[in-house]
């Protein structure tokens, strides 16, 4: 690692830490040459493969950006947004693979956006899938129906329209 300093190329590691829970390196270094000290941070790259065939790296921000268009007039919090990217960047991750392409990140997105909001995931999908009339948004909704509530909410009783009872919400 040339020193940011004197400019010589031989430096030694001092001392190395994990940063970003475990997705970087902090390396503090000292230069052979003039003694100095500097840090240097190793991170890994994430690219993503367009269909275009251009290659950029993975961001959260473009995410957030896009699924914020989607989120527009609907009670979704900027912190929402973050916990999305970040989900998103995990499940992309996890793959294994140090590049995907944009496909894979947009089908990374449409899960946990369904938890977050199904009018935001409904305008998400239709962008992203090319809804082209009518009919692909009515099928879009008929398998959301089809498939239930998201997770982390309680089921409604259709027949009488309440949710269902739980011993909790029982009296005695």
């Amino acid at each position: 690692m040339r020193c940011p300093f004197c400019k010589e190329d031989d430096s030694r590691v001092v001392d190395s830490r994990t940063t970003d829970e475990g997705a970087a390196i902090r390396r503090r270094r000292e230069c052979a040459s003039c003694g100095r000290r500097f840090t240097t941070a190793e991170n890994t790259v994430l690219i993503v493969a367009k269909r275009s065939g251009v290659q950029e790296p993975f961001s959260r921000a473009k995410v957030i950006g896009g699924v914020r268009k989607a989120c527009q007039g609907r009670p979704v919090s900027e912190d929402d947004l973050g916990r999305l990217a970040q989900r998103v960047e995990d499940a992309v991750r996890a793959a294994g693979i140090a590049e995907i392409p944009a496909m894979e990140v947009g089908l990374a997105i449409l899960g946990p956006l369904r938890e977050l909001d199904e009018v935001a995931y409904l305008r998400f999908a239709s962008v992203y899938r090319s809804f082209d009339n009518l009919e692909d948004f009515e099928a879009e909704i008929a398998l959301l129906r089809a498939e239930g509530e998201p997770l982390g909410q309680e089921p409604v009783n259709t027949k009488s329209n309440t949710r269902p009872t739980t011993k909790s919400s029982q009296s005695s």
